[in-house]
């Protein structure tokens, strides 16, 4: 079976752990065990994000005073998935001694009249005090919004046309590669006016890049994971309720953060509705277990769907 695996930026940097190599390092190991148990039996596509680490980096360029301007964030984005893409490739190859693992950087496609341009709601960097928050926006000219008890950066995120990439990533996984891609959504670029490549200052949501490119490759299932063990109607209130089965249509009766929870869920809707196949938002941890559909959020057509008797 053929499984896209979307991991989110809080699954390799919790909240409130400090954006430390070692730290996330290690965790970027205990991910990849999870990930190895899925790739002995199955064909695993890896992608990740990348909104704590591009916040780190930008505060750094925006501090470096060797620097005429700051790096842009299609730049930064470039360096993320570098850098964690290398941390995964390595930790994968260590966990599964003689498999073929490839980690590349890819192009993300985006439409340079997006309207999410002119309405920041991506959540890149650390989390502050509403003062600090403000503090930091007026010095560097930054959006910023609360999410949950806190405040953090905002930044535009268009919505993903084609991983540039595509047809590589599909060939390497036709020869049985597993494939670490379009991490942190991919770098995002535009046409310009004679139809090259160029780069924009944006941050391409992972969840959303993840679900197209599932759909190019032809998988089976698409899994987001993150460090919250299922969907919640109501998240943070005492009405609270954790969703174990659901479908697209009722996914889209709920209402979910447009910074946070809102592109997993259009995501996993997007990529159930287009193929017919399964999804899931769950806990990395949980893996293996969502794949068998005991654990997450699971995702199918309609009640009727065959693992949904079993859920």
């Amino acid at each position: 079976m053929r499984v896209l695996v979307a991991l989110g930026g809080n699954a390799l940097l919790r909240r409130g752990q400090r954006p430390d190599a070692d730290v996330q390092r290690e965790n970027v190991r205990l991910a990849a065990a999870s990930l190895a148990r899925l790739a002995v039996e199955h064909e695993v596509i890896v992608t990740h994000g990348n909104g704590p680490q591009v916040g780190v980096l930008a505060l750094e360029s925006a501090h470096d005073p060797n620097l005429s301007r700051p790096y842009p964030l299609d730049t930064i984005g470039a360096e993320t998935q570098g850098m964690i893409g290398y941390w995964l490739l390595q930790a994968l190859q260590n966990a599964l001694p003689g498999r073929q693992v490839a980690s590349l950087v890819n192009q993300t496609l985006v439409s340079a009249v997006d309207p999410a341009f002119d309405d920041p709601t991506k959540f890149v960097g650390q989390v502050y005090e509403k003062e600090e928050a403000e503090k930091l926006a007026a010095e560097y000219g930054w959006t910023v919004k609360r999410d949950g008890a806190h405040w953090r950066r905002v930044v535009p995120s268009p919505a993903p046309q084609r991983v540039v990439e595509t047809r590589l990533i599909r060939r390497l996984v036709r020869d049985g590669v597993l494939t670490i891609c379009a991490g942190g959504g991919g770098v995002p670029v535009i046409r310009n006016e004679v139809g090259q490549l160029q780069g924009i200052e944006a941050v391409v949501d992972k969840d959303l890049t993840a679900s197209v490119l599932a759909e190019a490759l032809e998988a089976d299932v698409f899994m987001s994971l993150t460090d919250v063990p299922r969907v919640a109607r109501h998240f943070g209130t005492p009405r609270q309720e954790e969703i174990g089965h659901t479908t697209p249509h009722e996914l889209r009766a709920e209402h979910f953060p447009a910074g946070s929870m809102g592109p997993k869920v259009e995501a996993v809707a997007r990529f159930v509705e287009t193929t017919g196949d399964m999804a899931a938002i769950g806990r990395l941890e949980d893996a293996a277990l969502i794949l068998e559909g005991k654990a997450g959020t699971i995702v199918t057509p309609n009640a009727t769907w065959p693992l949904a008797s079993t859920l």
